[in-house]
């Protein structure tokens, strides 16, 4: 592999954005999951790593390969405002592939967040820049491009595996300070509905436990907990 970049894929905002407006939903990555019965969670190890702030957003893949990890500068050359960068680094956390340049470079351009199974750096400036990443590990090590000049081997919009999860072109992904989740892009509309439903409930649920409502109460009403 060389340097591969495919098209932007065809993305429904209008499908998208009623994920966004959930930005303040308590627990979203775990509303999300269960709307899904569990499926398309990452792995628990890709966690925040910068910013205090929701990522939700369609994917934007990025394939590097193992053992040759290169700066990923191309996925500029098809990232939009709101997409959300989504990184298979093949989970090395010994070499970062994402500094605060990236964060700068990605926060001008309106880009959501970065989703990395593997390391980053430089998370004090993310944080400055109010850029959220959730990534598998966090060192100082650069990757070899700065040196080498090498941008390739890399393969932008094509599916790959982030976190143990399936990831393609246009999926949507949502993660917060719990975890990371991914709704297929064919999904959209089914999970949406299920996972409002969910926060309604929760949020009804919550309101009953501080009225005093008992666990054989909630049970009776709600069928769960």
């Amino acid at each position: 592999m060389k340097k591969e970049i495919h098209p932007r894929p065809d993305i429904d905002e209008r499908l998208v954005r009623p994920f966004r407006e959930m930005e303040d939903v308590l627990s979203l990555s775990c509303v999300v999951g269960d709307a899904m019965e569990r499926c398309n969670i990452m792995h628990p190890d890709i966690k925040p790593r910068a910013a205090d702030k929701k990522i939700i957003g369609p994917a934007i893949t990025v394939k590097l390969t193992a053992g040759d990890i290169v700066d990923c500068l191309a996925v500029y050359q098809v990232a939009r405002p709101g997409d959300v960068i989504v990184i298979d680094a093949f989970g090395e956390i010994e070499t970062s592939i994402w500094g605060g340049l990236m964060s700068g470079l990605a926060h001008n351009g309106g880009i959501a967040g970065a989703v990395i199974d593997g390391s980053c750096r430089d998370t004090d400036e993310a944080r400055l820049l109010g850029f959220p990443i959730s990534a598998k590990s966090v060192g100082p090590r650069a990757s070899h491009t700065a040196y080498s000049g090498r941008q390739e081997p890399i393969e932008i919009n094509a599916p790959v595996v982030c976190g143990g999860v399936l990831v393609r072109p246009g999926d949507l992904v949502i993660a917060d300070e719990i975890g990371v989740v991914v709704v297929p892009s064919d999904r959209l509309t089914e999970v949406y509905k299920l996972a409002r439903e969910q926060a309604d409930r929760e949020e009804e649920t919550r309101r009953a436990i501080m009225a005093g409502a008992t666990v054989e109460d909630l049970l009776a009403r709600f069928g769960r907990i």
